[in-house]
């Protein structure tokens, strides 16, 4: 008789402040949360996109923050990012960038998080209460990488 190892479903929340410390908090736990699982295959892609998606949740909402990373099955993660700001930017709410914005010295990075991703998305979180509400973005990455990479999920 052969048993077979099932690895337990896992996620963790980092809840980050209002600090420019904190997408360096995010991508040093990260990168240990991957290690972990014997996800080192996707250290680097998952640090530049968790990193794109930390500093925009920095730099546009006035408060808190937080990191969710989980497994998403064998060699694949899926990293959010939650921010009291309610605005889903273009590039992840299906809008393309204008030619002024593709040619601006700033707000590049989540262009460059749709192409780097196997999948991503967005959604808002409406809640009654004060500060509770705002968005999530998320993108998906795996090892090896989908041939269809960097296409949202229909």
């Amino acid at each position: 008789m052969v048993l077979a190892t099932v690895t337990p479903p896992w996620a963790y929340t980092l809840q980050l402040p209002q600090d420019p410390r904190g997408p360096g908090i995010a991508r040093s736990t990260l990168r240990t949360v991957l290690r972990v699982h014997g996800m080192r295959d996707l250290v680097d892609t998952a640090e530049l996109l968790a990193s794109e998606l930390v500093t925009n949740a920095y730099r546009h909402s006035s408060g808190p923050y937080s990191l969710r990373m989980r497994g998403a099955g064998r060699n694949r993660v899926r990293v959010g990012v939650w921010d009291s700001n309610p605005e889903i930017p273009a590039p992840f709410c299906g809008g393309a960038l204008e030619e002024r914005e593709v040619l601006a010295e700033r707000g590049r990075g989540l262009q460059l998080v749709r192409q780097c991703a196997e999948s991503w998305g967005a959604y808002p979180i409406r809640s009654g209460l004060p500060g509770q509400g705002g968005k999530v973005l998320w993108v998906e990455c795996a090892f090896p990488p989908c041939p269809g990479r960097g296409r949202q999920p229909e």
